[in-house]
């Protein structure tokens, strides 16, 4: 029946996802969800959208999301795009203001759904090695481009770019759009939020899935000055005016105004990761250091799809990477509660005998 796709499916390469495997009594430490539920206030707003107003389509400027997102990061609401999860920004952003002639520029070990949306979109691009160590070099990105995105902290690595070295970047590279995809940035780092009212080039995305604990939702962000707001919104309105329901919009608005819900869990992630990463090391493994919800570790002795398969077996669900082939040995560990933690290393003390 792919005789009826038309061409654009056939070259294309989809993304595959973290697997949501239903098996009894899992630890699920794969796709880097928080193990902390929603805020309170969030879950009561969601409830109070339950209702007879579920018949009226959704606000298709989210503005009192955006108002709420805006009054969290110290910017306009004018300068806030919101969408259906992040990974919709993203899909306007790079049809929007990355789709030019000279190639976008990436790292070479990042989200693979970006060159998944270079595929989709036609959009000539360029993946870049990352150092010997797992880190983003901007040195390397000062070269003529039709755009840059990376994450930061970078996935599936972990590793944070110095905001001062973003800053650099952006002085450098004033003729394209550069995107920091900041789906992690609140477990260890300061948000490029800061630099977008100096530098009109600058695009910071973020997601509630994370932080917010609200992967369920899907709701999604970006950053920008009202130009770069105006070309998402454009594409936008050509796509799905209504990308968020009635429910996103007032789950979101009342998670962004939770500021101490959302400081209590992330910080007992990041405490979470503090003992985890000592726990590993204790066990010899390598982690690289991480400033996301989850740390990135190889053993010297084990190969990482042997570890990750016998840990399957006692029902803990880990991230594991084929390709590309450097990042192999690795298993991406998203940082769950101390108990799912504890019971990782148990699995791998046992595993390691």
């Amino acid at each position: 029946m792919s005789r009826y796709w038309s061409a654009v499916v056939h070259g294309l390469t989809p993304y595959v996802p973290g697997e949501q495997p239903k098996l009894p009594n899992l630890v699920k430490l794969n796709t880097n969800e928080n193990p902390y539920g929603p805020s309170p206030k969030a879950l009561a707003a969601l409830r109070g959208e339950v209702a007879d107003s579920l018949r009226l389509y959704p606000d298709p400027s989210g503005d009192r999301l955006r108002e709420a997102i805006a009054g969290f990061h110290g910017v306009t609401p004018g300068q806030v795009f919101v969408g259906n999860g992040s990974d919709e920004v993203l899909a306007h952003t790079f049809l929007a203001l990355l789709k030019h002639d000279l190639p976008l520029l990436f790292p070479d070990i990042s989200y693979s759904f970006y060159p998944v949306y270079c595929g989709l979109y036609g959009i000539d691009y360029r993946q870049l090695p990352l150092s010997e160590s797992f880190e983003i070099r901007i040195d390397d990105y000062l070269q003529p481009n039709g755009g840059i995105i990376f994450p930061n902290p970078n996935a599936p690595t972990g590793r944070l770019l110095a905001l001062s070295e973003i800053e650099r970047l952006l002085q450098a590279n004033g003729d394209s759009v550069v995107v920091i995809d900041e789906a992690y940035i609140d477990f260890g780092g300061v948000s490029a939020v800061a630099l977008v009212d100096r530098y009109p080039q600058l695009l910071v995305v973020h997601t509630l899935s994370k932080s917010r604990s609200l992967a369920g939702l899907r709701v999604g962000y970006a950053i920008g000055q009202p130009a770069l707001i105006e070309a998402l919104n454009r594409v936008k309105d050509s796509f799905n005016s209504y990308p968020l329901d009635r429910l996103a919009l007032a789950g979101g608005a009342a998670a962004m105004e939770d500021r101490a819900w959302f400081d209590e869990t992330r910080n007992k992630v990041i405490a979470t990761r503090t003992r985890l990463v000592s726990e590993l090391e204790a066990l010899g493994f390598e982690v690289l250091p991480s400033a996301a919800n989850f740390v990135f570790a190889r053993h010297s002795q084990h190969e990482g799809a042997a570890l990750t398969a016998a840990l399957r077996e006692r029902s803990i669900i880990v991230r594991h990477f084929r390709n590309p082939p450097r990042i192999a040995p690795f298993m991406r560990i998203t940082v769950g509660t101390d108990e799912e933690c504890a019971a990782l290393t148990g699995a791998l003390r046992e595993i390691l005998g």
